[in-house]
């Protein structure tokens, strides 16, 4: 697996929040948010895209479980009332670049913590994301974001 560790900015996101199991009703969350993204003239190459997991499932039912669609926004703009508003911490996390199919992603979860015990880092507490840049939006990748500390 290709780790890399990063040190990413705080980001201001506009985002459409899923509550339930996690699965296919995070499509639907994600496709809100691009339809707002497009309507808004945010979707641009440049856009980068955040799918948050808020809650663990081993510990939260899944009827409580809460997904975030998110898009990051600039300070300056002005957000609607069709999504909400947030802030994503910054600092440092280590990056997993996959494919984005169940399979892959799955695998990437089982061997993501025993890649990060080897490295050095352990698990922070911020929330994991996944992020799409670049042409990932568009394509068949995303990246797996993991905060870290050292040990």
């Amino acid at each position: 697996m290709n780790i890399k560790i990063e040190n990413l900015p705080k980001y201001r996101i506009a985002y459409v929040r899923q509550v339930g199991p996690y699965g296919p009703d995070n499509v639907q969350a994600m496709k809100k948010l691009k339809n707002w993204a497009k309507e808004n003239n945010l979707l641009a190459k440049t856009a980068i895209i955040l799918g948050i997991s808020q809650d663990n499932p081993e510990t939260t039912s899944p009827e409580n479980c809460r997904y975030d669609a998110c898009i990051v926004i600039s300070n300056d703009y002005q957000i609607n009332d069709s999504v909400s508003e947030s802030e994503l911490p910054g600092g440092k996390y280590a990056i997993y670049k996959v494919k984005h199919t169940a399979e892959d992603i799955q695998k990437a979860w089982t061997e993501i913590f025993s890649e990060l015990l080897n490295s050095g880092y352990q698990i922070d507490t911020k929330p994991i994301f996944e992020r799409y840049i670049d042409d990932m939006v568009y394509s068949d990748y995303c990246e797996i974001c993991v905060p870290v500390k050292v040990v």
